[in-house]
């Protein structure tokens, strides 16, 4: 069967980069996984198997821990602005070079009552994530969270929904509502400070999760992005994964004992899962 060669990209994965930045006594940490990929002119080695085109990806590593050492990892969109930039210009056969950056959080530990200078404890599972593409022609870029868990005790419904001869799920009008966010969104330009862009749209989320009378995961998903939008210009769209994470209410009576919305059993799978984009108009 005739066959022809679609797009092609390749590059290195998961690299795992720690830096110290030692500022006198005090020390600043930042842990990062790096993935790096190019794309471009590529046909000769996968019809040929011709290499002379090929950027070993081992350079591609290794070009991740010395530009950490030449230039600041953080914040991490413009750790992968350095990279973009020096892939394309380290090949010629590359029309494009895409960079992805997840932040491990580290804390300092606090002794007495002051942050400790060069101790450190693991912080949630939530990952600051940046997303840097490049062409011959500009750059773009994104950021987003994965993996950060929030949970609500009170303000959350879900009633009025279709019922069918499957349907078993109780109308409920005061429920505990548990998600694991997952966002990432687009800059229409880079903002002025990276930084302050990713807290303001992180907090911004955060506080309508809390505030937001919720009558489904989809109504409040809309309304933290919409959150998300407004609090900084240079956000054009943001995509929302909600995982639904269901707390089941206990089954005391067989007990005699009432449960009034205090004894629940936690669950992760199965969950419902919301996604959504929202977009500036």
């Amino acid at each position: 069967m005739p066959a022809r060669l679609g797009a092609t990209n390749y590059g290195k994965s998961r690299v795992r980069l720690f830096r110290v930045v030692r500022d006198g006594a005090r020390h600043h940490v930042a842990e990062l996984t790096v993935d790096v990929a190019l794309e471009g002119a590529y046909q000769a080695v996968h019809l040929e198997g011709d290499n002379a085109a090929v950027l070993p990806t081992d350079t591609m590593r290794n070009t991740v821990y010395a530009m950490a050492k030449e230039h600041p990892v953080t914040p991490i969109e413009a750790f992968g602005r350095t990279l973009v930039r020096h892939f394309l210009g380290a090949t010629h056969h590359a029309d494009g070079a895409r960079v992805r950056i997840a932040a491990h959080g580290w804390d300092r530990i606090t002794v007495g009552g002051t942050p400790h200078d060069h101790s450190f404890v693991r912080g949630s599972a939530e990952r600051r994530m940046a997303y840097v593409s490049a062409t011959r022609g500009g750059e773009r870029y994104s950021a987003g969270i994965e993996d950060l868990e929030v949970l609500k005790t009170t303000r959350s419904s879900f009633e009025g929904y279709i019922k069918d001869r499957f349907t078993t799920l109780p109308e409920t009008r005061d429920r505990i509502f548990s998600t694991v966010v997952s966002a990432r969104w687009a800059y229409s330009a880079a903002p002025a400070d990276f930084d302050a862009a990713f807290a303001a749209v992180r907090t911004a989320m955060l506080e309508t999760f809390a505030g937001h009378d919720s009558k489904s995961v989809q109504q409040t998903l809309f309304a933290m992005g919409t959150a998300a939008i407004d609090a900084v210009p240079e956000v054009s769209e943001i995509r929302l994964s909600l995982p639904n994470r269901h707390y089941l209410l206990f089954d005391l009576a067989r007990f005699g004992m009432e449960n009034a919305n205090e004894v629940f059993v936690p669950t992760s799978e199965p969950h419902g899962l919301i996604e959504a984009t929202v977009v500036r108009e």
